[in-house]
């Protein structure tokens, strides 16, 4: 079943189109990679689908439903959340009050069990849970920052470029927690600028150029694409 299915996407920065006529989709329970250049138009691509950027032209369909037109807090309600690139926690907030904010508009009832998920998926969070957010290491914040984006108990995440600044142990432990998300159901859009991390954790891919699609398939064959390999796999 396709969860989220984009036609023909058209976005820009005033007279500066970004994306020309992208074009995807995404089964249900799959993670998808979207890798490409830096200018390629990712991050406007998640920004577009969140509704935290306007879209020019084009439709989105979120499991069945046109959302093309909702503003970024009804396609939160509806199940799709934004990890954003650079994680933005809330510096002066507590950890705590951090997955809080991600919980506004769930059912408050719910909360309090949530957040002990939270803590219980990310245990460093819980050792901090009363600091500010803005003491964190780059690791931490980016987990919180995946917490809270959690707290909406999204059907679908759009997942910005997770392993940026971070050291490689604490990517591995990033992904390690990308691939427990998808054994619970979770739906992701990953833009990742290590493409070969992505493909390993990928069940599929899109590679972007200058705003438009110019190759997916399954993560083996993007992979295995000798132009794949010479522009973001260093082969």
């Amino acid at each position: 079943m396709k969860l989220l299915e984009v036609k023909d996407m058209r976005a820009a920065y005033g007279r500066i189109e970004v994306l020309d006529g992208v074009s995807l989709d995404i089964e249900a329970g799959e993670i998808v990679a979207l890798i490409g250049a830096n200018g390629a138009g990712k991050t406007t691509l998640l920004r577009t689908l969140s509704g935290v950027h306007p879209l020019a032209a084009g439709q989105i369909f979120f499991d069945g439903v046109d959302v093309s037109a909702q503003a970024s807090h009804v396609r939160l309600r509806a199940g799709m959340a934004q990890v954003p690139e650079g994680r933005q926690v809330f510096g002066p907030l507590s950890v705590r009050d951090n997955l809080l904010m991600g919980a506004y508009v769930r059912d408050q009832a719910e909360v309090p069990q949530d957040i002990e998920r939270m803590l219980d998926l990310f245990p460093i969070l819980r050792e901090k849970q009363h600091l500010p957010a803005g003491s964190l290491s780059g690791g931490q914040q980016q987990m919180l920052a995946l917490g809270r984006a959690l707290m909406a108990r999204p059907r679908l995440l759009l997942l910005d470029e997770p392993s940026m600044g971070l050291a490689p142990v604490i990517v591995q432990e990033v992904f390690r927690i990308i691939r427990r998300l998808r054994g619970q159901g979770t739906t992701i859009l990953l833009v990742e600028q290590n493409a070969h991390l992505a493909l390993t954790v990928a069940d599929r891919a899109y590679v972007m150029e200058s705003g438009r699609i110019a190759f997916s398939g399954d993560s083996g064959s993007v992979r295995g694409d000798p132009q794949v390999q010479k522009a973001y796999l260093g082969l």
